[in-house]
């Protein structure tokens, strides 16, 4: 058998996960007892692995998360009114499926970033696509795509992701073209993509920094009624407390 022609035909194709483990399967010898079936079953696996491994490394660094954020490294031993079994429920992330949005209000410091950044992680696991903004710095790229000519594609790309996190929501009031895209962002994606909003603002407060009644109605009514409300409590950082 020609093993070095096989190995480059494969590389070629671009089927690494197989090509590794076919000359793993020719330089040992615990394969020979397998079956041609089983040994193709091994060589198969191993690509489809690889592939999916590469598909969420693609995902997650797309996502620009803030944060090395996981479901599973979540405190819940910390007096925050986190609800275990609330933030379980968004473990498969079907609310993703459904379209439906998170809200995160909370003091400085009490965890609304990572966890904002743990449920979009936990998404590109499952297969969706997923972006993290701040607040500001979105603001800022859209008003620099509408003077490059950029901002259709970008509000186009935002519109497609299948979940987007927007976090340190609410520090200053809005201004006429910030309402403005935010209305635009929130409508591309209503009842076909899911929102995360972090915000140190309580709910009942974010009518005040959208700072326009007409456009505050809108923007809440696109947000409020389909989403999860995660309301960390607490006065003393989570970052204090992790240092100690």
């Amino acid at each position: 058998m020609l093993i070095q022609p096989t190995l480059q035909k494969l590389q070629a194709l671009k089927f690494t996960g197989m090509a590794k483990g076919f000359k793993e399967q020719i330089d040992s010898g615990k394969y020979d007892s397998l079956s041609f079936e089983e040994r193709l079953g091994f060589l198969v696996d191993l690509e489809m692995t690889g592939r999916e491994d590469r598909r969420l490394n693609t995902r997650l660094r797309q996502a620009k998360l803030r944060l090395q954020a996981c479901m599973e490294d979540i405190d819940y031993s910390s007096k925050r009114g986190l609800d275990k079994s609330l933030i379980k429920s968004l473990y498969d992330c079907k609310w993703i499926k459904k379209s439906s949005n998170i809200l995160i209000t909370g003091a400085t410091g009490t965890g609304k970033s990572y966890l904002g950044c743990a449920l979009a992680h936990r998404a590109c696991i499952a297969g969706y696509k997923a972006r993290y903004f701040r607040a500001s710095k979105l603001f800022e790229e859209l008003q620099v795509a509408k003077g490059d000519g950029r901002y259709p594609k970008l509000m186009t790309a935002i519109s497609k992701q299948h979940l987007i996190v927007i976090d340190d929501w609410g520090l200053c009031k809005l201004g006429d073209n910030e309402r403005r895209d935010m209305l635009e962002i929130l409508e591309d994606r209503y009842q076909i993509n899911s929102t995360i909003i972090a915000s140190q603002l309580p709910i009942d407060h974010w009518h005040e920094t959208i700072a326009n009644p007409t456009f505050a109605d809108a923007i809440m009514d696109r947000i409020i009624h389909n989403g999860y409300k995660i309301v960390l409590k607490g006065k003393e950082s989570m970052r204090k407390t992790k240092k100690r």
